[in-house]
């Protein structure tokens, strides 16, 4: 699997509250990062169409009118999205968002946990729960579950330092 920019999720937890940062915040920002784009697509990348760039951007596969539109608004990440955005200097508007994931690695961490914060459910521990964490709040379009348990194994390994 490809390295990981772990100075960029750090980054990203350091520009947030320090009650979003823990192993597991990591460990789940990996994991979906791994399930995602195994951390070598910074766009989406459309079968059978070399070069065409599909919705979703960044590491962690944010499209303009789900995950950004979600973490900009919601009740829980609405003011702290917008100090990420100040942060990174990108205006906090969807579409700003959106293109700038594609390039931003610390704002597309950011916006990963706080896709997770939103979840008012407890970080998961175990493989299948975090599965089901995933589904719920990044709703992939076309799920693979049989790409998961290698991208929380290997997440884990990485960040509780296993390896």
């Amino acid at each position: 699997m490809t390295a990981i920019p772990l100075g960029a999720i750090d980054a990203a937890l350091d520009l947030l509250p320090r009650r979003m940062s823990s192993r597991m915040a990591r460990v789940m920002m990996v994991a979906i990062g791994y399930q995602e784009s195994g951390f070598e697509h910074r766009y989406q990348i459309v079968a059978g169409k070399p070069g065409v760039k599909g919705p979703a951007r960044g590491y962690w596969q944010f499209e303009r009118d789900g995950g950004v539109a979600g973490v900009l608004n919601h009740s829980t990440t609405y003011r702290w999205s917008r100090a990420i955005c100040h942060e990174r200097d990108v205006l906090p508007k969807r579409q700003t968002v959106w293109a700038r994931l594609e390039h931003d690695d610390v704002l597309a961490a950011a916006f990963a946990r706080m896709l997770l914060w939103t979840d008012p459910r407890p970080l998961p521990t175990y493989e299948t729960e975090a599965w089901e964490y995933y589904l719920r709040n990044w709703r992939p379009g076309k799920p693979h579950p049989q790409r998961w348990p290698a991208a929380w194994e290997q997440a884990t390994r990485i960040v509780w330092g296993w390896d």
